[in-house]
């Protein structure tokens, strides 16, 4: 199972929309403290409902008070995990990615912590993007990398075609 890991996530609508991409995806959540949104509030579970949908008895999520909480609680975490960040020397499409891979996708206004970074200096991806742009929204970024990796897994457990093919893949 791919994990995808928010590290001190701000927006409730886009961890809203993550968790229906892990939804989807067969994928798990994972949220590190501080959240920027308190998840015991009616309206911010209001908006996490309305971006999730339905889907939220399909994504397993788990939140922890800070990092170093997370890689206690999995220590296998730290063998295979991959950080995006704007600042990364290599592109997503560079990364070896396997099917239990730990993804780390920071805040929206900060990105991941630096030391976080240097520790996994080899383990930083970037997606690929205009000079003058910041960076990508967050659910985007999210949603790019996991397709990524479920690509370079062969989409395990995921539905390759729709109602529009035949039997043997044609359309009909």
């Amino acid at each position: 199972m791919l994990h995808v890991v928010l590290v001190e996530p701000e927006i409730p609508q886009n961890c809203g929309n993550i968790a229906r991409t892990c939804a989807v995806t067969g994928s798990s959540l994972h949220l590190v403290r501080p959240l920027g949104f308190d998840l015991s509030q009616e309206a911010v579970r209001r908006n996490m409902k309305r971006c999730g949908l339905d889907y939220w008895h399909l994504v397993e999520v788990s939140d922890y008070d800070n990092l170093e909480d997370l890689f206690r609680r999995h220590p296998e975490a730290a063998e295979d995990l991959w950080l995006t960040t704007t600042k990364a020397p290599q592109s997503y499409t560079e990364a070896c990615f396997t099917a239990n891979s730990w993804l780390f996708f920071g805040k929206e206004t900060a990105g991941l912590p630096l030391s976080f970074r240097e520790r996994f200096r080899d383990r930083c991806l970037r997606l690929p993007m205009l000079s003058q742009a910041r960076s990508l929204n967050l659910s985007n970024t999210v949603a790019v990398c996991v397709y990524e990796a479920l690509r370079q897994n062969g989409f395990p457990g995921l539905l390759d075609t729709g109602e529009m093919a035949g039997p043997s893949g044609e359309l009909v």
